[in-house]
């Protein structure tokens, strides 16, 4: 079994998905008491908020450098970064370590090219609907997404910062998602995205109008086919 390294903590909600769902997995294909060998950089969130508000993303990058480094030299022979928003600043980050740094966006365009479908809506926070960091390299890979509804944005964005991250999943925001996929449902797409590892508090992702591609699943599936193969 090979040690994966995470960093978490953006937000710990999620990362709690994550651990979670890697060690259900690991231990329905190993059995008994088997569970994944993992290292979990829990950062304090704050820090990067306040870095994000101020644009310094370098200097966020700076302190994502510096988790990754100590999760490689404790061990781990991958990493993986808990959130989609922060994949940001992960061309400036990879770079300075070397292992590799799993990125959640390919996790997620591997899973829809496998699937045959071509055409998606990417939900998330607002840089990343907006943004090309993340939407390039799902483009990159033949998927062609519908462009970002701004009030839309907004909206969820404000679902995410002000509600997810603190772990509160509200019936209105429930009801708001479910909307905004029955509307999507009417275009010519033929999926939604959740770039955002707190969105499936609030969407159910197996009963849905369209098919999901939640993020977070996509990813700790990848997490655990790293861990238990090879190399």
């Amino acid at each position: 079994m090979r040690k994966l390294g995470l960093i978490g903590g953006m937000s710990w909600v999620s990362t709690a998905s994550y651990y979670t769902r890697i060690n259900s997995a690991v231990q329905k294909r190993l059995g008994g008491f088997a569970s994944a060998h993992l290292l979990i950089e829990s950062v304090n969130f704050s820090d990067y908020a306040r870095l994000q508000s101020d644009d310094d993303w370098d200097a966020a990058a700076g302190l994502m450098t510096r988790s990754a480094k100590r999760l490689e030299n404790s061990g781990a022979t991958a990493i993986m970064i808990c959130s989609n928003a922060m994949h940001k600043i992960y061309d400036r980050v990879q770079p300075e370590v070397g292992i590799p740094i799993i990125h959640i966006a390919d996790c997620v365009g591997d899973k829809i090219v496998a699937d045959g479908v071509k055409t998606a809506t990417l939900l998330g926070s607002r840089n990343v609907m907006t943004e090309g960091f993340y939407r390039k390299r799902l483009v990159a890979k033949g998927i062609t997404l519908t462009p970002p509804d701004e009030a839309r944005v907004e909206e969820i964005d404000r679902i995410i910062y002000q509600e997810l991250m603190f772990n509160q999943a509200k019936r209105e925001s429930e009801r708001t998602m479910k909307t905004y996929i029955t509307n999507i449902a009417k275009g010519d797409v033929e999926a939604v995205i959740l770039g955002c590892t707190e969105l499936d508090l609030i969407i159910d992702t197996k009963a849905n109008i369209l098919p999901i591609y939640d993020s977070t699943e996509n990813h700790a599936d990848a997490a655990v086919e790293w861990i238990l193969s090879d190399g």
